[in-house]
């Protein structure tokens, strides 16, 4: 607003000027047309009299830009800018597209002053790093106050549930078996539980558990005999025996890899794989856990009390002195610079892709700054355009009503001169 004012009185400056020359003009040939026609008054009037023309001639071509001046036959060639405002937009919008927005400035700026390289040099200073860590944290912060929270819940739960909804459990759990079982990789588990039964079986707590297990079996089934024989060392003698004939068992099938227990358990694997992605009961299944989770109020409250969390977080370390982020991005930023200064390769890389992302993007951006520019100055009110024009370049044009008073006094004075030029050479 002080500015606006600044040039509206600079402007007014210069219109006082301009008139008061040409007052001065007006008066001076008053003045001769009462004095003695001698040479020297002659000059003086022939002065004033172009200074007037050149004055008011001026002056008519300044104010015929802005506004109408009402003589006939004239008239219509004034308040051209009003007139020809659509033609102006359009015009300036084409001289901003074809000087400062065509596809080959854009690229050839970007080419002179690598960007790339530019950007390296500012971040590699310690205080430009921390700096635009200051700046990203202030807008983090910014950004977690303006976001809605429910709205960022409801976000998260229904990007998990849609995750859930997606999934086909069984034929999931089919394929991961599948994939488990490949060139037989399952027989690595029957393996290790072979191995973890034959520790067991080993066991001093778990031959007495047997042992104990067919003495109590004598006394339930068969309490006669139990009385008559020495069930313990029955008990312990028949542990002995299981324990062995299950080890032997155990031994062949863990060192024979055709084993027919083997073969029995590759048949089952591949056949439960299989009902896992047909079998409607698994498919059921499946179906059933889905609802379940997406129903499920313990996890639903879970969800949303992530971002909650989250964010009390994220606030509190934003708003910390020594704020893990800040200190992630400011490292983040530094390391950025001293990658780019140091590679080369790197910075040509980058400036090749905003090249060709300048070709891409320039056309349409170009276009729609253009159309932008065009739609804004055609909107504008006649008479405010043509204020505005004035008061910024108004100062300027006034110059040439004072020019044009000077310069006419001279040309005024040099064709008197030529007219006396005879006179004064006999």
């Amino acid at each position: 607003m002080e500015k606006q004012a600044e040039k509206q009185a600079e402007l007014h400056r210069s219109k006082m000027l301009a008139l008061s020359l040409f007052g001065a003009a007006a008066a001076l040939f008053v003045i001769t047309l009462f004095l003695p026609p001698t040479w020297t008054v002659g000059l003086l009037k022939a002065f004033a009299e172009a200074a007037m023309v050149g004055a008011l001639a001026d002056w008519f071509a300044v104010v015929a830009l802005f506004r109408r001046i009402p003589i006939p036959f004239v008239s219509r060639h004034t308040e051209i800018i009003p007139k020809n405002k659509v033609k102006i937009a359009d015009n300036l919008a084409l001289f901003v597209r074809e000087k400062f927005l065509d596809t080959e400035s854009i690229v050839a700026l970007i080419r002179r002053h690598d960007p790339a390289k530019v950007a390296a040099d500012w971040l590699v200073l310690p205080q430009n790093a921390a700096r635009l860590g200051d700046y990203l944290v202030k807008m983090a912060a910014w950004a977690l106050d303006f976001v809605e929270d429910a709205a960022v819940q409801r976000f998260i739960g229904k990007a998990v549930h849609g995750l859930i909804g997606s999934i086909d459990f069984s034929q999931s759990a089919g394929m991961m078996l599948e994939g488990l079982t490949h060139n037989r990789r399952h027989q690595e588990l029957l393996n290790e539980g072979i191995g973890q039964l034959s520790h067991l079986l080993e066991n001093e707590e778990t031959q007495l558990y047997l042992a104990q297990g067919i003495v109590d079996w004598l006394r339930e089934d068969y309490a006669f005999i139990e009385k008559m024989l020495p069930t313990d060392a029955i008990g312990r003698k028949g542990a002995e025996v299981a324990v062995r004939m299950a080890s032997n068992i155990l031994t062949r099938v863990s060192e024979d890899p055709d084993h027919p227990l083997r073969q029995r358990f590759d048949t089952y694997t591949a056949e439960f794989v299989g009902r896992l992605k047909v079998d409607p009961a698994f498919l059921a299944k499946g179906e059933e856990i889905k609802r379940y989770l997406i129903e499920d109020d313990t996890l639903n409250g879970y969800l949303k009390s992530i971002w909650g969390d989250l964010k009390t977080w994220l606030k509190n370390d934003l708003h910390s002195a020594d704020s893990v982020l800040r200190q992630r991005i400011v490292a983040s930023g530094a390391w950025v610079g001293k990658t780019l200064a140091e590679d080369p390769l790197l910075r040509q890389s980058l400036n090749e892709q905003m090249e060709s992302a300048a070709r891409g993007v320039a056309p349409e951006f170009a276009a729609f700054l253009t159309a932008h520019i065009a739609d804004t100055v055609k909107k504008w009110d006649d008479k405010e355009m043509s204020d505005q024009i004035e008061l910024n370049i108004g100062k300027d044009l006034q110059f040439i009503r004072i020019n044009g008073t000077i310069v006419g006094g001279m040309i005024g004075v040099i064709l008197y001169l030529l007219a006396q030029l005879p006179a004064l050479l006999q």
